[in-house]
């Protein structure tokens, strides 16, 4: 199968190359063509613009930061054009309603769209064992099995379009808010003079452990937030879209928004491009 994407980032550019390794063929666009470069070197087809991929592909994954750069990318008169008969299937972060809104833009230009945003960063996007949690019909879960193996080792038909954006902000909400919390008692553990290998040793075995906290535990520690896996830029995103659905559904969002104030603090010491663990700068600033 040739499979498109558009999006070489931190998430798509790995995909990219777990999708070629499965034995997809794979032709990648992106907006900074210096990110398609190193693809390239390693056999991924690299196109001039969305709409040759289009034109080349099966279907095309779209891995873009948010519903406008979709909407920018393939609503250009060469591009929406070239949707007719082709599968778009979007695996960024986006909006439930957003998503719905794609879907009908799409079908309206004779193609078909599904979602498939995913849970897990590098590490799972370069092992394909991400989880893939697909808005669609059934017919078109089936039909793109082969994708969505390439890349998840759980896959997951949710429901219709909408639906898997909904889990997919759901689980982001939980990332953020996990993250700030641990990051608060942490802190303030510290700041207490309190041994942090006893505070975790209570944690680890306690029914509130999350895997998630160890995962941080050094970065913070260190304040090392280089590297990212997900940039705090991305997570204030995700919060502000979350607290939007949330208020749309009849849902207090007052906790979401507490979250993106913090990641608004730690973005304010120049940690946008930087690891979310920098929460932990926002909660705990240097004295």
């Amino acid at each position: 199968m040739k499979v498109g994407i558009i999006g070489t980032g931190l998430m798509g550019a790995p995909m990219a190359l777990t999708l070629q390794a499965a034995g997809h063929t794979v032709m990648a666009y992106n907006r900074s063509a210096d990110k398609v470069q190193p693809l390239t070197a390693q056999g991924v087809e690299s196109a001039a613009t969305p709409t040759a991929v289009l034109a080349a592909c099966d279907c095309t994954i779209l891995m873009l930061a948010d519903a406008t750069a979709i909407a920018a990318t393939l609503f250009t008169p060469d591009t929406q054009a070239a949707l007719a008969n082709h599968t778009i299937i979007q695996m960024g972060t986006i909006a439930p309603e957003q998503s719905r809104d794609l879907h009908a833009q799409v079908t309206a230009a004779q193609g078909q769209y599904l979602e498939a945003p995913v849970l897990g960063s590098i590490p799972q996007a370069q092992d394909g064992s991400l989880i893939v949690m697909v808005g669609s019909t059934l017919a078109e879960f089936d039909q793109w099995q082969p994708v969505f193996h390439a890349l998840g080792e759980q896959v997951l038909h949710i429901g219709p379009v909408g639906a898997g954006a909904a889990v997919k902000l759901a689980m982001n909400q939980l990332i953020g808010s996990l993250t700030t919390a641990f990051a608060l008692s942490l802190a303030l553990v510290q700041r207490e003079q309190i041994p942090v290998e006893t505070f975790m040793d209570i944690v680890r075995k306690s029914a509130l452990y999350a895997p998630t906290f160890d995962k941080k535990l050094s970065r913070m520690c260190d304040r090392d937030f280089s590297n990212p896996n997900f940039p705090t830029k991305h997570l204030l995103k995700d919060m502000r879209l979350f607290a939007q659905a949330a208020e749309s559904a009849g849902l207090e969002p007052a906790l979401a928004d507490t979250v993106a104030t913090v990641v608004q603090q730690a973005i304010a010491q120049g940690l946008a491009d930087a690891d979310y663990s920098a929460l932990y700068a926002a909660v705990n600033p240097e004295r």
